[in-house]
């Protein structure tokens, strides 16, 4: 069987959720993670479904965060936050952690890191 998504190769849903539950479990407890940690909500109920969601599509997978918030326009989303290099490599730092913590093979997890970095690299709104 060919696995033609990132979301089929990683596992899917249930590995999908592994990754975005490290990910803020990472965040929480890390203080390395602290500058993005402050940029999310005391509460991470909403940002675990959210991230999970976005990332379903994102990685091939059921567009769910399409399908209930429209299109993602990610920017524009995350404009009310100040967002420049260290919040972009603390949330890269984060996410890499997370995939080797959930054992995403390292071909996949060189792929998404990449299209990872590209996205939060398009999040920044602070000059350099």
């Amino acid at each position: 069987m060919h696995l033609s998504t990132a979301y089929e190769r990683m596992g899917g849903e249930a590995v999908m959720r592994r990754l975005v539950d490290r990910f803020y479990d990472l965040m929480d407890e890390d203080p390395d993670y602290f500058g993005v940690r402050k940029l999310h909500p005391q509460d991470l109920t909403s940002s675990r479904q959210k991230l999970f969601m976005f990332l379903s599509g994102f990685t091939g997978g059921p567009s769910l965060y399409t399908e209930k918030y429209g299109e993602p326009r990610m920017r524009t989303r995350h404009m009310p936050f100040v967002i420049g290099i260290p919040e972009r490599d603390q949330w890269l730092s984060c996410m890499n952690r997370a995939m080797v913590d959930v054992g995403l093979d390292e071909e996949l997890s060189r792929k998404l890191a990449m299209a990872f970095y590209q996205t939060a690299d398009f999040m920044r709104n602070q000059p350099e």
